[in-house]
């Protein structure tokens, strides 16, 4: 029995050792093409070299799950069409015992996606978003970014919804620089451009609530100039939620959490504050559980591909490749789309993002029972 799960398993390693190498080259031609662009700029080799290294474990992310639906499909396919599997169940060999170590495998996988999500992506989304800060034409504008609360200028919050070029849409700004009165404003579009260390905003169609201490009415203006004072000291990236490691992630949502619980039953630009607080809170939460369902799709794509594998044999190989690499790409979709509506936190995204998860071990489920 010994030989014929060690026979077993060392196929599928080496199988998945291939594919995880193709499969990582073909993930990586986009950041090769960054790093030729980087080069033709001028950029210094050692900052190149320290941008690749920080960028390659985001593709472990896929190319791991990939490379182990792809080749528990081969292994287990070859071995169906070569009436292996039929040899081993007329010898009264049970297949659970004989796919054993590459589930276990893939639960090795799991735990180490959970590591490398974590802990080393982040901190590698965060290096590699500062080199990128550091090489950029206007870098200090890039901690503008369009669909989170940017809280880390002193006195004055922001929030805006898409941007293109330096020209921010549905921008809101929370203004507590007068400590007589904490000002709401809006507006259409604003021009964003950086002068010295200020960041200015010329804002169109926008209101503020109240104006002042003395005006407590809403007030109008076409036209507006707003600067935000030396906040752009240096070309480093602002970290946000991709940018914090697993124990970092867990206090930010405990801060969160208590920000949405202080500002409970509060109206006006408390009550937008709130609200801000809860996306914020959403994402945070969103973001966590990515990561979780991201290495979870090792164990998940062998459990779904063995059967799968097995089954494939009685028709065509292609096909029982084509429905694993639907049953991938549906995974995938339902977790980017959850991502899509991390700030929708009504409809609490950061629970259906699992909805992967449990779907393929339904599925696991019941390919194991109908083919193994």
């Amino acid at each position: 029995m010994r030989i014929i799960e060690k026979y077993v398993f060392t196929a599928f390693l080496s199988s998945f050792v291939l594919a995880f190498l193709v499969l990582s080259f073909v993930l990586t031609i986009g950041l090769l093409v960054q790093i030729v662009g980087y080069i033709m700029d001028g950029v210094p080799m050692s900052l190149v070299g320290e941008f690749c290294l920080v960028s390659f474990p985001e593709t472990l992310q896929w190319s791991i799950p990939l490379a182990l639906l792809v080749s528990a499909i081969l292994v287990f396919s070859r071995m169906s069409a070569d009436s292996e599997i039929a040899a081993m169940r007329a010898c009264g060999i049970h297949l659970m015992r004989v796919v054993k170590w590459p589930v276990l495998f893939g639960l090795a996988c799991t735990l180490l996606g959970v590591f490398v999500n974590n802990e080393i992506v982040p901190r590698g989304h965060q290096i590699r978003r500062t080199l990128k800060a550091r090489v950029s034409v206007g870098a200090g504008l890039n901690v503008l970014e369009p669909g989170r609360v940017i809280d880390e200028f002193p006195k004055v919050k922001l929030y805006f919804g898409s941007r293109d070029g330096n020209w921010l849409y549905d921008l809101v700004a929370l203004d507590y620089s007068n400590p007589s009165v904490d000002r709401m404003i809006t507006a259409e579009k604003a021009l964003v451009e950086q002068d010295g260390k200020d960041i200015k905003l010329d804002l169109y169609q926008m209101t503020v609530d109240p104006l002042d201490e003395k005006h407590p009415a809403m007030a109008r203006l076409g036209r507006f100039s707003y600067v935000i004072k030396g906040v752009l000291g240096d070309a480093k990236y602002r970290p946000g939620e991709k940018d914090l490691c697993f124990v970092p992630m867990l206090r930010r949502i405990a801060e969160q959490r208590r920000k949405v619980s202080e500002s409970s039953g509060s109206s006006g630009a408390k009550g937008t504050e709130r609200n801000f607080a809860k996306r914020q809170l959403s994402a945070f939460k969103v973001e966590l559980m990515k990561r979780f369902v991201f290495a979870m799709a090792s164990l998940c794509f062998v459990l779904v591909g063995v059967p799968l594998g097995i089954h494939s044999q009685r028709k065509e190989s292609s096909i029982g490749m084509a429905i694993a690499l639907a049953v991938a790409l549906g995974y995938y979709v339902v977790v980017i789309l959850m991502l899509s509506l991390e700030k929708n936190f009504s409809i609490h995204p950061e629970l259906l993002i699992w909805a992967p998860v449990l779907a393929c071990f339904a599925l696991a489920a019941k390919l194991t029972r109908r083919h193994l």
